[in-house]
């Protein structure tokens, strides 16, 4: 019986046929997403001519009519875009005013940081163990590096600048606000009146102010409210409004995948025994953060482009940057475009990669195909 439904098996398998060439593979990616029908196929072509306007004249300026060279903004003579500051000025849009002597911390900070992210985000990576107690004292080990201590020479926060103030503002906002999110929607969840009550207030209270205002709350108020010969650095101050700001959006995405959570869920849960941070732990958040993770990322997307609004209270990250080299004499009405281009570009490939990312992590926890 056994050699039977082997042989009838392997009949069954050479019956089974490929599927299509034309439906599999990056043709089938194409009729599946650009040419699915005529309205995807004229939305398609509207995008290939609009495209067709836009790149090669923006081509021609960047690269084939554009100035490399020159010592200010006069050499730069062709219609094309200046690029001829990149070479003077291109550390102050990464390093902002820190000591260029050190910018080697910076760069092993920033090089750090790929492991100790690879082994949060991916899984199955070896060293498995290791990688996750180098990435729980990673904040610890940059904050030596760019701050000093432990044999480095200090540095103060009003030396940070450009890109790298919205990477230490924008990852510090990012790796708080979950947490503090994940607590206040339990709380506003919770039976306890109290906490409740409390949780309700700040989300209700922070969602309803603009973050500018929290930012100019931390540069100005804060410090009536501390002792005399008290100062809390400015960055500090800076760091924990954003973070606040985006714990009350992130605990309302939270609270949403909670919401989305069966009760049947709960009642398992306590039907085998598990107390309410157990079951939480184990059954109710993993559900509820992978139902949330379309706007846990948007959420974190936000507030990595909110970092730009420092701008505004007197830090010059990497748009404070760009405005000083634009009122800079030497190249004043030659970089107005090119300074903002390079800001938005490097924005995008963190923004899109972190859009990305999301993706495939969706993908990946997806259950209801496999």
């Amino acid at each position: 019986m056994t050699i039977d439904n082997n042989s009838n098996n392997d009949k069954a398998n050479q019956n089974i046929k490929p599927p299509p060439a034309n439906t599999v593979g990056i043709i089938g990616w194409i009729r599946k997403n650009l040419l699915g029908g005529w309205v995807n196929t004229l939305l398609t072509l509207i995008s290939i001519y609009i495209l067709w306007l836009v790149l090669p004249p923006l081509f021609d300026w960047a690269l084939l009519n554009a100035d490399f060279s020159g010592s200010s903004g006069k050499e730069c003579t062709t219609n094309g875009a200046c690029w001829a500051w990149l070479d003077q000025r291109i550390n102050q849009f990464f390093y902002g005013f820190y000591p260029p002597d050190s910018y080697w911390r910076v760069n092993l900070s920033l090089i750090l940081l790929l492991p100790a992210l690879a082994y949060i985000l991916f899984e199955n990576l070896p060293y498995s163990t290791y990688g996750r107690w180098f990435a729980l004292s990673y904040p610890i080990i940059s904050a030596v590096l760019l701050l000093g201590g432990v044999g480095l020479e200090g540095v103060t926060t009003d030396k940070f600048g450009g890109f790298m103030l919205n990477l230490v503002a924008g990852l510090a906002g990012i790796i708080l606000s979950l947490p503090i999110g994940v607590v206040l929607a339990l709380g506003r969840r919770s039976k306890l009146p109290l906490i409740r009550v409390f949780s309700i207030a700040f989300i209700e209270i922070i969602r309803g102010v603009p973050l500018i205002t929290l930012l100019f709350v931390a540069v100005i108020i804060v410090q009536l409210f501390l002792p005399p010969g008290v100062s809390l650095d400015q960055l500090i101050r800076v760091m924990i409004m954003i973070t606040i700001f985006a714990s009350a959006y992130m605990a309302e995405v939270i609270r949403g995948g909670l919401q989305a959570i069966p009760n049947g869920q709960y009642e398992a849960a306590q039907a085998v025994g598990l107390g309410y941070w157990r079951s939480m732990r184990l059954v109710i958040l993993p559900q509820a953060l992978k139902i949330s993770i379309p706007g846990i990322v948007n959420t974190f997307i936000g507030l990595f482009k909110d970092t730009t609004l420092v701008i505004i209270i007197g830090l010059f990250d990497i748009l404070g940057q760009a405005r000083l080299l634009q009122t800079n004499p030497d190249w004043m009405g030659k970089v107005d475009h090119e300074t903002f281009l390079l800001a938005a570009l490097f924005f995008f490939i963190i923004c899109f990669s972190m859009s990305r990312y999301s993706i495939n992590l969706e993908k990946r926890l997806d259950t209801t195909n496999k």
